[in-house]
């Protein structure tokens, strides 16, 4: 039985999305009328949470929905997230700033401040530490450690009747992507679409809060697979969770399980359909920002992994609701330009490659765990206390030792992790500073250089290391977590870029370019002179033949 219709915009008489895995006639080839030397009225940025250059590869020639229009227009397979932390946030935060982490500020999903006297030193990318009682996991979200502007923010200083608007599966995405200054910003809290404390609910925001909680209230049947999933329907047990044949069935008033399922998605492109039809964006004086970033994808990732039935289901119905969106865009009449991306890949887990041909994929040894090695560095050296804190490949040494102690750990860890069989590299944090800013085809680029791209002195480890190939992070896989990313390596750095606009003429161009390159991409569509900051992307001509869309 297939996927009952989401009823988020029907509700606010905007748009009904179908049936996910419903059939669908693909788009029809855009007319070529669109002056490509004119500036669209509305940019459409969309990131896919987890969507690898591999999946895009695996699953290409079987989308039929949105995906066949933007296949329609520039498409770079060789996208690099090129930085070294290829998680969440720090992936987001060069999507529209057009700047590396090591810009941007934003090294990780969490990192620690030994040197303050909050009672959780592990700060979470946007959260608030300020704010009195704040942890990591209970927050207030804040913008205030993105240290520079997006795409959006610039465009509304150089015309302030630009609207900035940007809508996620998650905070840190919404955050990231839209910036500073924005009109409307929402996520998903785990119960509903929600925004910052203080700011209005506009109504057409809370009709779309209600009919998500009318679907949720719903007990929702398991998808039907087309039969290109079908192979992909296997059991694979990891620790003790047994994945690869979910079909997405929910229970009444499961919002976990919602969460964790291609309706989540659905939901999102509703929420943002209905923000452009009730703001009337790409309609004013100046053109707007409409920053989407889907999370489902990395939600199924971590749950189930990236080869199972689970994925397949959740591209399927992707494809779909991407499909819906653009026709509910084209209903407006706007010119618009996508941009869709992904601020990371992923691999699938151990398990399931080692029975596809990978048997030497594994997860991380047991003496890898940050709690015993600081315990042995302390006992070697006659110290007491927890000498080193981890988080997130970086270690950092506890700043109350002195000099010559903190000089002891750090070249006694170094030598113990580097003997660790599962470790790559380790990389003092003088030596990252000191090297060689990034240059050149990402692909080339030395571990270390990849490590420099996400590296922030005020925020990141005394040591960071990477781990080898094909070694998972994951020590013991649960519910909910069976296969991740953060690594080094190409296959989670390699992401698609897919640009599209009514009119332009379609092009294909496998050599790298990087994520950091699509803000200076679309300020070039817009003739948005963008100044300082200077971003750390270049810009992409669109235009094939002897136009230039970056003059």
């Amino acid at each position: 039985m297939a996927m009952k219709a989401f009823a988020t915009l029907a509700a606010v008489s905007l748009l009904a999305l179908s049936s996910p895995l419903a059939a669908q006639d693909a788009p029809a080839p855009a007319t070529r009328a669109t002056d490509m030397e004119t500036p669209p009225k509305l940019i459409v940025a969309i990131s896919i949470d987890q969507f690898s250059a591999d999946l895009f590869a695996e699953y290409r020639n079987r989308f039929t929905g949105g995906f066949v229009r933007l296949l329609d227009g520039g498409v770079f397979p060789s996208g690099y997230q090129s930085h070294a932390a290829t998680e969440t946030c720090p992936g987001h935060s060069t999507l529209m700033t057009g700047m590396r982490p090591a810009h941007t500020g934003i090294i990780a999903n969490n990192w620690l401040n030994l040197k303050s006297n909050l009672p959780d030193q592990k700060i979470y990318c946007v959260e608030d530490e300020s704010v009195a009682g704040s942890t990591h996991t209970h927050y207030t979200v804040s913008d205030a450690h993105l240290l520079v502007p997006t795409l959006g923010e610039r465009m509304k200083a150089a015309n302030p009747a630009t609207r900035n608007v940007s809508v996620s599966g998650k905070d840190r995405a919404a955050v990231m992507m839209g910036g500073h200054v924005v009109d409307q910003l929402w996520w998903w809290d785990g119960k509903t679409f929600t925004t910052y404390a203080g700011r209005a609910t506009p109504p057409v925001v809370a009709r779309a809060q209600a009919a998500v909680a009318s679907e949720i209230a719903e007990a929702q049947p398991g998808l039907t697979p087309p039969d290109y999933c079908l192979a992909r329907d296997r059991a694979v047990t990891a620790g003790s969770v047994t994945v690869g044949t979910g079909h997405f069935a929910r229970a009444a008033g499961d919002a976990k399980a919602f969460h964790d399922s291609p309706e989540l998605d659905g939901a999102t492109l509703a929420l943002a359909a209905a923000l452009v039809d009730d703001m009337k964006l790409g309609q004013g004086a100046a053109p707007d920002m409409l920053n989407i970033s889907l999370s489902a994808t990395d939600f199924v990732g971590h749950d189930y992994g990236t080869q199972g039935s689970e994925m397949c289901l959740q591209l399927t119905s992707l494809d779909r609701d991407l499909g819906d969106f653009f026709a509910a865009l084209d209903q407006t009449g706007v010119d618009y330009a996508v941009v869709l991306s992904a601020d990371h890949g992923g691999i699938d887990m151990p398990e399931r490659l080692d029975q596809q041909a990978m048997p030497m994929a594994k997860r991380v040894d047991a003496g890898m765990d940050p709690k015993a090695l600081s315990d042995a560095v302390a006992a070697k050296l006659g110290l007491k206390g927890d000498v080193l804190h981890y988080s997130e490949g970086n270690f950092y040494i506890d700043p109350a030792l002195t000099p010559a102690q903190h000089d002891a750990v750090l070249k006694e860890a170094r030598t113990r992790l580097s003997a660790e069989p599962d470790v790559a590299a380790v990389f003092t944090a003088d030596e990252i500073a000191a090297s060689p800013e990034p240059s050149g085809p990402p692909e080339t680029w030395p571990l270390i250089m990849r490590a420099k791209a996400s590296f922030y002195r005020p925020r990141s480890g005394d040591l960071v290391i990477a781990l080898k190939p094909r070694v998972s992070p994951i020590g013991k896989p649960g519910p909910g977590y069976v296969a991740t990313h953060g690594s080094f390596w190409d296959y989670v750095r390699r992401v698609p870029i897919l640009f599209w606009r009514k009119g332009m003429t379609p092009f294909e161009q496998p050599l790298s370019v990087e994520t950091v390159d699509i803000a200076p991409t679309l300020a070039g569509l817009l003739h948005l002179k963008t100044g300082a900051p200077v971003m750390d992307g270049r810009c992409l001509d669109l235009d094939p033949g002897t136009g230039d869309t970056c003059r």
